[in-house]
């Protein structure tokens, strides 16, 4: 495998990164980038081109036939081509965004929805708090294995059969879970819920990064960081209700959920289209072919990215061993992996402890509970508001200060995540106002949206074509770390009710 070079801070200048297998999967434009050995960047032209070669490839058989007079018509958009996803009317990118990005806000609901309902799943499926637990835990884990290889299937296949499969899987989980006889079998389905989820939360940067442009893409990934981040209190919300309710229980937690996402599966497919250009510009070149072949003319039409390209078992390899060799070697992508996970572990401990600590201390009832997650949409929205102001600050200061421009808020989140912590603890007394819990969610919520949107947009910028790679790395590395928090909190928050 070729692996990628040491790119701390900054991917250009490298040389001799030829012909590598794209990795502008789920967080960068699906355009073809080389690096040449004079270090500067090559991408497809916008508009068709014609290159002459005395080898040509044998795609279905994978070997190069020498033919010295012929040549390849490389397909690609012109300029102003309706077709190609950059050039869609903003109407239109604005529906695929937020279409997309509502599959991100099920995903991210469906975490903090489940816990709600613990009281009816203990007594239903005679099951612990532990292994209750347990299926909260493995949900995450999806997130950060799955995608491994779903980008590399984006990358053969497109976007839009991941996106309905996905879907199509999601409401199957949901559906599984609501009619599980026993614990084992919801912990199954929940791990597989969250792989089906994990594209709403991985590959809708990639579907956003097809459709705008570098400077145009401020405003839509602060929306996909506000659902995915937000997302996981919307959830709880309306679970909490469900499951005060004497005539329901956890089962109709995952019922409203399935109703849900069966409405988005069927809408799905009628306002979001396939956006990565190359899939597009191969099924051109497919077209073309056809019709040269039907017409009895030589068949030389071809994408740039489809010539020598790797096959799809080695892009899955280096999807799944890239990030793992970039975590270890990269100081920026451990660092920045190290905080991401620790304010992941902060969000799901909270999800976790705030039915104990809000019951305990001051006699809320389940939907009282489901309803302060609200503080975690506030802090959210806070984040968004906050990302606008970054958005001026980055172009003000990006002529010197490049990328490191994206990292304002981020200082400030450094300073508003241990605030948050900080007061959430010191007001888990029963003789301290319920407001004060709130505020300390409020605020580390709020720092939480602005770690995520920063370490994405940073890393993104820092490691150009191979910033999917990095991006993964992180979300590799923090899955782990809520699984293990959630299991050992368990146990401590359940003295915590002792002592209180």
């Amino acid at each position: 495998m070729d692996h990628v070079p040491h790119l701390a801070g900054s991917w250009h200048g490298h040389a001799q990164i030829v012909d590598q297998p794209s990795d502008l999967v789920d967080g960068e434009a699906s355009i073809d980038v080389q690096i040449s050995s004079d270090g500067t960047k090559n991408s497809a032209s916008p508009s068709s081109t014609v290159g002459t070669s005395k080898n040509i490839l044998d795609v279905e058989k994978g070997a190069t036939t020498s033919v010295e007079s012929t040549e390849y018509r490389y397909i690609d958009f012109e300029e102003d081509d309706p077709r190609n996803p950059m050039n869609f009317t903003r109407r239109r990118k604005w529906a695929i965004t937020l279409v997309a990005s509502t599959f991100t806000i099920l995903a991210s609901s469906a975490a903090g929805a489940y816990n709600m309902g613990f009281p009816s799943m203990l007594r239903d499926l005679n099951c612990t708090d532990f292994q209750a637990t347990v299926g909260l835990a493995v949900y995450p884990l999806g997130f950060g294995i799955v995608p491994l290889v779903t980008a590399s299937w984006s990358e053969e296949f497109g976007r839009m059969p991941l996106y309905m499969g996905s879907a199509v899987g999601f409401c199957a989980m949901l559906l599984g879970t609501a009619l599980a006889k026993n614990i084992q079998t919801v912990i199954v389905m929940r791990f597989l819920l969250g792989a089906f989820g994990s594209t709403g939360a991985t590959m809708v940067g990639g579907t956003i990064a097809d459709v705008w442009a570098p400077h145009e893409r401020g405003l839509p990934m602060a929306l996909f960081s506000a659902a995915a981040v937000g997302g996981t209190g919307v959830g709880p919300i309306f679970a909490g209700w469900i499951e005060m309710n004497p005539h329901l229980d956890w089962r109709w937690i995952q019922w409203v959920q399935l109703i849900y996402s069966g409405a988005y599966t069927l809408i799905l497919p009628f306002v979001v289209t396939e956006t990565r250009s190359v899939i597009l510009l191969n099924r051109l070149a497919s077209k073309k072919r056809k019709e040269a072949k039907k017409n009895g003319d030589p068949d030389y039409h071809r994408i740039r990215a489809k010539v020598d390209r790797p096959r799809l078992g080695q892009l899955i390899w280096v999807s799944c061993t890239r990030p793992i060799y970039l975590l270890f070697t990269e100081p920026i992508v451990m660092a920045f992996s190290l905080w991401i996970g620790f304010a992941w572990g902060i969000i799901y401990g909270v999800i976790e402890s705030m039915g104990t600590v809000f019951k305990t201390l001051h006699n809320f009832n389940q939907g009282q509970i489901g309803t302060t997650f609200v503080s975690m949409v506030i802090g959210t929205l806070f984040g968004f508001i906050t990302i606008r102001y970054q958005e001026r600050l980055y172009k003000k200061h990006y002529p010197k200060q490049d990328m490191e421009a994206r990292l304002y808020t981020a200082c400030f989140a450094a300073i508003l995540l241990p605030a948050g912590t900080f007061i959430y603890a010191w007001c888990s007394f029963p003789w301290v106002h319920w407001i004060g819990l709130i505020i300390g969610i409020v605020i580390f919520e709020w720092a939480s949206f602005l770690i995520y949107h920063s370490v994405f947009t940073y890393l993104a910028d820092c490691y150009g074509p191979f910033a999917s790679s990095a991006l993964a790395a992180q979300s590799l590395f923090r899955t782990p770390i809520s699984p293990s928090l959630l299991v050992s909190q368990t146990q401590i928050y359940a003295l915590f009710s002792l002592m209180i």
